[in-house]
């Protein structure tokens, strides 16, 4: 009886214990699941890897660091086969989600046991033709389909919760995600204390009685740059997307939002983290989206227009055809592309807009250059910084029309945008009759999806601000009542009625329109639907753009912009000379198809142009070949890597060495010359759509005469792919090649030509025929026969491609690497590569200290945690001392000793092909580079400009 009451007292307190337990747990595993999605590097790749066609996302974003372990056991299959278990080092992503692993061995033994066991554990599994596997079910492809917006159809499946940094070292944060929000706050006041120091105030508030420090002048193609309900535009104006805020005063609040805090922390400059914390506050307050807007449609529902579509009725010229003016929005370097697409839409008639991106000026030079040949063509005064999915394109577009309708000399019916990208389908002509049959319609492609599945897949109910060239995603916001809201592909024809609407009414619609979609993801993938869809012109409406998109969301939708913008997207491929089939068989009418890169092929652009305008004469010269500037004088050599610069300067010194061997004869130097400055201009040279290498013009004095000359040079890279001698029983590999910048859409390297320094992160990527599923091993072998890295992979059947990117540590040692491919231990293939030693450092010569550090290695040859030394008896790769010593003396080198080193190193694997003159030389075997058929001075009729013909064309 006594010791009841105790048992009792006893109980309650163990229950009270229990339950502050429990309640302690709780609230831990809230605060985890909460902000566990913040900044983590990790659990970015493992939630990206749910994404359909995310497959090679790890090739678009920085690598982890060397030394973090990875582990992908969240999205990829268990390796299969062989001894040693899961290695050491940890997984990266090879092919892509749910078919491709790729380990390290764990220990040497394991790495013995290689040489006994065909399939050991490490492995890379790709399961795919695409090197990839897609949980999806199959699409048809669709000549005309009708899912034209730029995010993936299965956008449930991706997540798009967390971005990680954009830069390297920024990245690898995960302790951010589980830190406490104040424990954010406080690191992120840390970052910002010192700029901010002064101003006493901090970017962040503590709570709702702090006040943020008045905002600074925006820079150009900032977010508070433009206005997009202004009717006005300063002509010299770089602004980005979104508009001014017009508030006096400073909103107050507590950003507590963990996206808003995320964009805050990522943010490069000052000012756009005072343009995101400003965004934030006047959201949270209430004072940014509008929540109700009129709609004027007096029509039930969505108008839709059909439109007949006659072949034979659009040859006829109607007696009053309309007029259109082309907005050409082009950026990058392409020039000879643009003049060629340019050359096809060309009419007398018309009027030509063109805009070319702020940051592409060496296609604003040539822009200009031809633009003053014709009175119905005028360039932009103004230039923006259009990124993928910002708000700046939008401005461009209503700007331009601004800027047309004030032009009073130019009485255009149509406003049509094009890019760089895309080629008609269909003559002018063609088009115009089409057009003039339909003088009052607007023609828009719909999404043709449910509405709501729509707006969350498009990202209209969050909130996005541009700022630093980047679209950053700041939270929830809810879509205005009162309208419907449409969207789906930003390239469009409209008419001049409803382009005076959009770009002068100043009623609820368009005001307050143009104020949602300044703080809008792709809105110019929505914003001229929405209005035209609740306007005065929706009985306009016609669902068809006249134009066909090149979709193929297996290989195009890799969250491949998340360097730019906090959502996953997509981009169409480049057509090929085998979807020219599908111009023809359009069941609805089509004018332009789009995209085209020359750079990708060129025979689909030839045979489209033959197709509308007929062939060019037997003998024109040029017609297979293209050429592509990479860097211009006017550029400044800070435009280019250090990598670039030393190499195009050992092309010159050995270009200068051909034409001294192969020009020059005994007593006489009319033919020998001496490099001076830098290079003056550096072209990518193709022919049937294979590279031929670099073109580099440069300046030199002959030594005979002591007077400057001009000379281009061609340099051809060597064969690097070796197949084993004698040749192996597998025959599944068709190619290997290594290299940076992988375009996972197109399959090919950006980076034409492979030049690669030090501090490079090199890709290893193979090519393979349909066969039975194979494992094969990788090696990779630095100059001194290092084995830097080991992995293996699994060849699924169907497999055309696979790629990785071993985690090296750097800096590489420059020379000739080699990459061996073997079988069941048998070699199948090696590929060779160059690592160039830089004769150059941020733009200057070479120091010695930093010769030092970059050409020796990494310390102790580590280029990863393990070693695999073992390996090197197993494949007869003795390390020779006295090779070791000599790499360890040419690490040393500077000066005239480094460029000899180098230039032994390049004439190993580049070949100078000729020599050209662009101008008058005292060498009088030199032959002019215009009248050759490899040199950028060359004839290339198809996409020069010239006179207007009698017909009122060009081409």
């Amino acid at each position: 009886m006594v010791a009841a009451p105790c048992a009792r007292r006893l109980a309650r307190r163990s229950h009270s214990a229990l339950l502050a337990a429990l309640m302690v747990l709780l609230l831990q595993t809230l605060v985890v699941w909460n902000f566990s999605s913040l900044d983590s590097g990790a659990g970015e790749q493992r939630r990206a890897g749910a994404a359909a066609g995310a497959a090679e996302q790890q090739q678009q974003q920085p690598a982890a660091p060397r030394r973090e372990r990875r582990d992908l056991a969240a999205h990829l299959p268990a390796a299969r086969g062989g001894p040693g278990g899961r290695a050491g080092g940890g997984g990266a992503r090879g092919g892509g989600p749910g078919g491709a692993r790729a380990q390290q061995p764990a220990s040497r033994g394991a790495l013995a046991a290689r040489a006994r066991d065909p399939h050991p554990s490490p492995l890379i599994t790709l399961e795919t033709q695409d090197g990839y596997f897609s949980h999806r079910p199959k699409e048809k492809v669709r000549t005309d389909s009708n899912n034209e917006n730029s995010v993936p159809k299965d956008f449930e499946n991706v997540d798009n919760s967390n971005f990680a940094p954009r830069t390297q070292k920024q990245k690898h944060q995960p302790e951010l995600a589980k830190k406490p929000l104040s424990r954010q706050k406080e690191r992120l006041q840390r970052k910002l204390g010192a700029q901010d120091k002064g101003q006493g105030q901090s970017v962040l508030g503590k709570g709702p009685k702090e006040v943020l420090p008045p905002r600074e002048k925006a820079p150009g193609n900032s977010s508070q740059g433009k206005d997009l309900s202004r009717h006005s535009h300063s002509r010299k104006s770089g602004g980005g997307g979104s508009p001014e805020t017009k508030s006096d005063q400073v909103p107050k609040c507590d950003i507590s939002g963990k996206e808003a805090i995320s964009a805050l922390t990522r943010a490069k400059s000052k000012h756009c983290r005072q343009e995101i914390a400003e965004t934030y506050c006047r959201h949270k307050l209430g004072l940014l989206m509008p929540e109700k807007v009129a709609r004027f449609c007096p029509l039930e529902g969505k108008a839709n227009k059909n439109v007949q579509w006659d072949e034979d009725a659009v040859e006829y010229m109607p007696p009053n055809p309309v007029r259109i003016a082309f907005v050409l929005v082009v950026h990058g370097r392409a020039s000879r592309q643009l003049q060629r697409m340019f050359k096809a839409i060309y009419h007398k008639d018309h009027f030509y807009y063109i805009h070319v991106d702020k940051r592409s000026n060496y296609l604003h030079r040539q822009v200009l250059q031809f633009s003053r040949q014709y009175d119905n063509v005028r360039v932009t005064s103004w230039r923006m910084a259009t990124i993928w999915g910002g708000a700046s394109l939008l401005s461009t577009y209503l700007q331009s029309m601004r800027d047309l309708l004030e032009m009073t000399d130019w009485p255009w019916d149509f406003f049509i945008n094009l890019s760089a990208a895309d080629y008609p389908i269909r003559t002018n002509d063609q088009l115009v009759a089409f057009l003039s049959r339909y003088r009052d319609m607007n023609f828009l492609k719909s999404h043709g999806r449910d509405n709501a599945r729509f707006i969350r897949k498009q990202g209209l109910d969050r909130l996005f601000l541009e700022c630093d060239t980047h679209m950053w995603r700041l939270g929830d916001r809810r879509i205005p009542e009162g309208i419907a809201v449409d969207g789906g592909s930003d390239w469009f024809l409209l008419n001049r009625k409803f382009v005076e609407y959009v770009a002068f009414s100043t009623d609820d619609l368009v005001t307050k329109m143009k104020q949602f979609y300044s703080y809008t993801l792709l809105p110019a993938e929505s914003f001229f639907h929405t209005v035209l869809e609740n306007s005065p012109h929706c009985d306009t409406m016609v669902d068809n753009n006249l134009r066909i998109t090149n979709w193929n969301r297996k290989l195009g939708c890799k969250c491949q912009y998340k360097h730019i913008v906090d959502w996953c997207g997509c981009s169409p491929n480049d057509f090929k000379p085998q979807d020219f089939h599908r111009f023809q068989q359009t069941a609805r009418p089509t004018f332009f198809a789009r995209k085209f890169e020359a750079i990708v092929n060129q025979e689909i652009i030839g045979q489209l142009d033959s197709y509308l305008y007929g062939n060019y004469p037997a003998g024109t010269p040029g017609l297979r070949s293209y050429w592509e500037n990479v860097y211009d004088e006017p550029d400044g050599i800070q435009s280019l890597s250090d990598v670039a610069l030393t190499m195009y300067h050992s092309f010159i010194r050995l270009g200068l060495r051909r034409a001294e061997s192969s020009l020059h004869t005994d007593g006489e130097n009319s033919c020998r010359y001496y490099p001076m400055g830098h290079p003056a201009s550096v072209h990518l040279y193709f022919l049937a759509d294979r590279f031929q290498g670099f073109l580099i013009k440069h300046h030199v004095t002959n030594l005979a005469v002591s007077k400057l000359e001009t000379l281009e040079t061609w340099m051809m890279p060597k064969k690097v792919f070796k197949v084993a001698s004698p040749p192996s029983d597998f025959g599944r590999l068709q190619f290997s090649e290594v290299g940076t910048d992988w375009d996972a859409k197109e399959r090919l390297f950006r980076n034409f030509g492979g030049l690669l320094g030090p501090m490079d992160e090199p890709v290893g990527m193979q090519k393979w025929g349909k066969g039975p599923n194979v494992t094969v091993t990788v090696i990779w072998v630095d100059p001194v026969n290092v084995i830097a890295a080991t992995y293996d992979i699994l060849i699924e059947s169907t497999a055309e491609f696979t790629h990785y990117k071993p985690p090296l540590n750097l800096p590489l040692r420059p020379g000739v690497w080699t990459v061996k491919i073997l079988h069941h231990w048998v070699p199948v293939a090696e590929t060779k590569f160059l690592v160039a030693p830089l004769t150059f450092s941020n733009k200057q010569p070479i120091k010695p200290e930093e010769a030092l550090k970059l050409h020796n290695g990494p310390p102790r040859s580590a280029y990863m945690e393990q070693s695999f030394q073992s390996l090197n008896p197993v494949l007869s790769l003795h390390i020779n001392p006295a090779q070791v010593e000599q790499a360890r003396k040419n690490a040393a080198f500077t000066g005239t000793a480094l460029e000899a080193w180098l230039d032994s190193l390049v004439g190993g694997t580049w070949t100078a092909m000729d020599v050209c003159a662009t101008g008058p030389t005292a060498c009088p075997v030199m032959q002019t580079c215009s009248q050759t058929a490899w040199s950028s001075f060359s004839p290339d009729p198809k996409s020069e400009l010239g006179a207007v013909k009698p017909d009122g064309r060009l081409r």
